[in-house]
């Protein structure tokens, strides 16, 4: 009989700490990270893999109600002051511990620019720390709608964000990075080991975090592969146990594989065309010294060039539910009313409000499209750029991964371009503030995605009082009010709410979010 060694011994005492059957999870998608800094990108790809790393005071449950996280309970002191007991013994992935200088700070921070996560701290004035474990958000107003912004604020460490030079958010419109773009340290069930861009993210089992997994999963190994085709075979092959995209065209052939299933629903994203209403004159546009976007009589043709019908037979496949609002069935504040097409397809309509605008003989325009990020993202602007020229609109499609495309529409580089809006909070003013209200120069929440930079005083007041209005009956029907103003004047060209399919391989359970995030622990691998 061997001896038994030191080494040895710790080796068993390790195997006894594994939980029975834990696994690694091999994921694919066509879109990669952009950052792993969590106050820097507005992204639900790069949101969904930081939050498997860092977390937040509060988050939601299976069935999208808000629960305790780093913090254990809250209350109201008044209505402007949230006060929030944190919970202690919690560490850091570096091992340090979890306090409120590190709440205060990392609120601070996603309210501070460069920050572009403003809009999930958009209700709080100020963080102020009480004691070691206790913290108050001094409120703008009353907000009906804080809890559910701070799902998405991370909580990072004050210590190690200073000794590594990331007190501020990277600033990703100027493509900067800083520590905290390729590293984090946060106190989520993750820890992550490396982020190499295009090729691969790795995070392992966070053994002292502070709850129990509901899964088995050790390990995450995600890999972009952009190449639709190769995502398929890579899932078929047995090399990725789950692609979150799987291509369009292909889920037939996976959903008659005996190795594979599917589990798809109604996301809460809207795909939509935004329109530049802002400049004086279009960028790349044929017309000279004007812009022909800011003449509703021409948003509205661009809106009935579109075959909507077309593209969700031929293009979508019934992967997209025809809209004609900018939120989804599961968003408070949606109506079937609402979501009936403003008005319907027409060529010649559409040919006819050209003429009484001024443009007989139509114009040339430029459509900025995503090609890896939506369900068949690419395949859509072709089809909308095909109609918009038969009906005189001479347009010319510009396709740019995600990571190009986004960064273009934060910093209005855009004529036209396609877009997908998921909503967090389940809750319309989430789309209203970024998308509709009047972009904020100060670098606040409001207005960070109006790339069209709309800009409506009524619609702006509305959305206003939408923030501070508890009473829940009036503050719907102030929703509906925006959504129609919105919708009756063609500021933007919704699509269709996406239906998001999940591709896997039969050995693996896990729960289909209507937010897209996959959630590892609650992910089991057999």
């Amino acid at each position: 009989m061997k001896p038994i060694t030191k080494l040895g011994l710790m080796a068993a005492a390790l195997a006894l700490l594994q939980p029975a059957g834990a696994a690694t999870l091999r994921v694919a998608g066509a879109n990669d990270v952009l950052t792993f800094d969590p106050h820097a990108q507005n992204h639900a790809t790069s949101i969904a893999y930081q939050f498997m790393a860092y977390e937040g005071l509060v988050r939601y449950t299976e069935k999208y109600e808000v629960e305790p996280a780093l913090a254990t309970r809250w209350t109201f002191v008044t209505p402007t002051q949230l006060r929030f007991e944190l919970r202690k013994d919690v560490k850091f992935h570096d091992g340090a511990p979890f306090t409120a200088d590190d709440v205060v700070f990392s609120i601070t921070r996603a309210m501070t620019p460069p920050s572009n996560m403003t809009t999930y701290v958009q209700s709080v004035k100020e963080a102020r720390k009480v004691d070691d474990y206790t913290v108050d958000l001094i409120l703008k107003g009353p907000s009906p709608m804080v809890l559910r912004e701070l799902n998405n604020a991370a909580i990072m460490n004050k210590a190690w964000a200073e000794k590594n030079n990331a007190v501020k958010a990277q600033d990703y419109k100027s493509k900067e990075e800083s520590y905290a773009s390729r590293n984090a340290n946060g106190t989520g069930p993750f820890i992550l080991e490396a982020w190499q861009p295009d090729t691969k993210t790795t995070l392992k089992k966070n053994a002292a975090w502070w709850d129990r997994p509901k899964g088995n999963i050790d390990n995450i190994v995600f890999t972009p592969i952009k190449a639709a085709a190769t995502r398929s075979a890579a899932l078929i092959s047995g090399q990725v146990d789950l692609v979150q995209d799987p291509p369009v065209q292909d889920l037939e052939r996976l959903r008659r594989d005996p190795n594979l299933k599917i589990l798809e629903g109604l996301e809460t994203r809207t795909i939509f065309i935004g329109m530049d209403q802002h400049r004086d004159e279009l960028l790349g546009s044929s017309v000279k010294g004007k812009n022909p976007l800011k003449d509703k009589r021409v948003r509205q043709a661009l809106y009935q060039a579109v075959d909507i019908a077309a593209i969700e037979r031929n293009v979508m496949r019934g992967l997209g539910k025809p809209t004609g609002t900018m939120i989804a069935p599961m968003v408070n504040g949606w109506t079937k009313e609402l979501a009936v097409r403003a008005s319907k397809f027409d060529v010649e309509a559409a040919k006819k409000l050209l003429a009484d605008a001024g443009y007989p003989n139509g114009f040339e325009l430029a459509l900025d499209c995503p090609n890896d990020r939506y369900i068949s993202d690419e395949a859509i602007c072709q089809a909308v750029t095909a109609m918009w020229t038969k009906a005189g609109i001479k347009t010319r499609l510009q396709l740019n991964p995600m990571a190009i495309h986004s960064a273009k529409v934060q910093k209005f580089d855009v004529t036209t371009y396609l877009f997908g809006w998921g909503v967090p909070t389940f809750d319309a003013l989430y789309t209203l503030d970024s998308l509709m209200h009047t972009v904020d120069t100060k670098g606040g929440a409001s207005g960070n995605f109006n790339s069209g930079r709309i800009s409506n005083p009524r619609l702006d007041d509305l959305i206003d009082q939408i923030k501070t209005e508890m009473d829940s009956a009036k503050r719907t029907d102030m929703i509906h009010q925006a959504l129609q103003i919105v919708k009756d004047d063609y500021d933007y060209l919704p699509l269709h709410d996406q239906i998001r399919p999940w591709a896997m391989r039969k050995e693996v359970t896990t729960v289909h979010n209507a937010n897209d995030r996959l959630m590892p622990i609650w992910t089991t691998v057999k």
